[in-house]
């Protein structure tokens, strides 16, 4: 031991600036670690819609807004179903068998959904990312051949798709329209954005 008597004024200081340092590297560690965190944006972003189809009506269709993307939800009637037969030689990929833009099992048949007569897809072409036009009414119309069953209609660059979102062949969309995961909650409420069950 020294025989050096105490400073206590130092003490009192080295103790206090002990105490701002270490409060100091508090504040700065917080917000750090915070941060590693997604923001409430980005889990909002990420979110399942849960959407209510109740007043949809054959023939009708919807559009909600999943992870920044449109998505369509459109209740098909009896002659719209019929209409996917009647175009299958027409189609680039009529079983949704490529993987550039993958499908769920679930939507891996004719009508590419869960029930036949509710179709959901993201309404974004697969070309170069335009939003296609609804071309329901069946019949020659400008920009469609003149045995159009009813579809969808790029107007960028002309790619078509039948009332399945299923790519024509000899136009510029390579693939289907990308169908987003989903499942029903119940018959008239339908989750986007996740389909496992829990």
């Amino acid at each position: 031991m020294s025989d050096t008597p105490v400073d206590a004024s130092k003490r009192t200081w080295l103790i206090a600036s002990g105490c701002v340092g270490a409060a100091g590297v508090a504040g700065v560690a917080v917000p750090l670690v915070s941060s590693f965190q997604p923001s409430e944006l980005a889990k909002a972003a990420g979110a399942a819609v849960e959407v209510d189809i109740s007043a949809l009506k054959p023939g009708e269709k919807i559009t909600v807004e999943w992870r920044g993307k449109p998505v369509w939800i459109m209740k098909r009637t009896p002659e719209m179903l019929a209409s996917l037969k009647k175009v299958t030689p027409e189609l680039t990929d009529p079983n949704s068998e490529r993987n550039n833009v993958p499908t769920p099992e679930y939507a891996k048949n004719e009508w590419r959904s869960r029930k036949e007569d509710v179709f959901v897809a993201i309404g974004i072409c697969t070309h170069l990312g335009c939003s296609p036009s609804d071309k329901f009414t069946p019949g020659p119309q400008p920009s469609l051949p003149d045995n159009w069953q009813g579809g969808f209609l790029c107007p960028c660059h002309g790619s078509t798709f039948d009332l399945a979102g299923r790519a024509f062949k000899n136009k510029p969309a390579p693939d289907n329209l990308e169908i987003p995961p989903y499942m029903y909650l119940s018959d008239t409420r339908l989750l986007i954005g996740d389909d496992k069950k829990a």
